[in-house]
């Protein structure tokens, strides 16, 4: 497989859309990812570090979405896939397909996301608690994990960075479906420290279904 002629191919074919916007950035994914079906999950894992520049998110749904290239994942592997997160949005690409479902098959120990949250970057922060989405994210195979989220959502508790906030918010509104009297206790405790919009969204989620009901 020449990973730097599909590089070049996969950005020609993005480029070439009347609309880059995600479905048909999807769709072209799609059909690289039959292409590479049959290539090595070593090979696939290169090209999905080699599109971080380019097409970061493409990149890592390449890696998700082939047959056996999320197995080869470990430490290593999943920071260098992490590389220049730098803005939410690549942030959550890499925390939703990357570092949350390692985390959750067990290919990343609950020391590496706790490493993460005492970061002094930012993002790397956002990342851990953004990793947890993936253990509670029901429509997405998970099953629930009240003590690794809660644990992270813990250690970053005081965290008053914006990012690292609205990421907080995010990680307990996924717990409440799958814990929601657990939610409720850890806002009680943390009461005192948490940020009002994570503890109003929150309570808004476990009261009424939604982050922001309309009144």
């Amino acid at each position: 497989m020449n990973v730097a002629g599909l590089v070049n191919e996969i950005d020609r074919r993005i480029r070439a859309l009347p609309k880059p916007t995600t479905q048909p950035i999807r769709a072209v994914r799609r059909e690289f990812s039959k292409r590479l079906r049959e290539e090595s999950p070593e090979e696939v894992l290169a090209l999905g570090e080699a599109l971080l520049g380019s097409h970061r998110w493409v990149g890592y749904e390449l890696i998700a979405n082939h047959p056996t290239a999320m197995r080869l994942l470990d430490v290593a592997a999943v920071e260098r896939l992490g590389r220049d997160i730098d803005s939410w949005w690549s942030v959550d690409a890499f925390a939703r397909i990357i570092s949350g479902p390692a985390w959750r098959e067990g290919l990343l120990q609950d020391s590496v996301i706790q490493r993460w949250a005492e970061s002094e970057d930012r993002w790397w922060r956002r990342a851990a608690l953004v990793s947890t989405v993936a253990l509670n994210d029901l429509s997405r195979g998970a099953a629930g994990d009240t003590r690794r989220t809660l644990d992270i959502c813990a250690r970053l508790a005081e965290d008053r960075d914006d990012m690292v906030i609205k990421a907080m918010s995010w990680a307990l509104r996924e717990l409440v479906p799958c814990e929601p009297e657990a939610t409720r206790r850890f806002v009680a405790e943390f009461e005192d420290v948490l940020a009002a919009r994570v503890k109003r969204e929150v309570r808004n989620k476990l009261n009424t279904g939604l982050k922001n009901p309309k009144r």
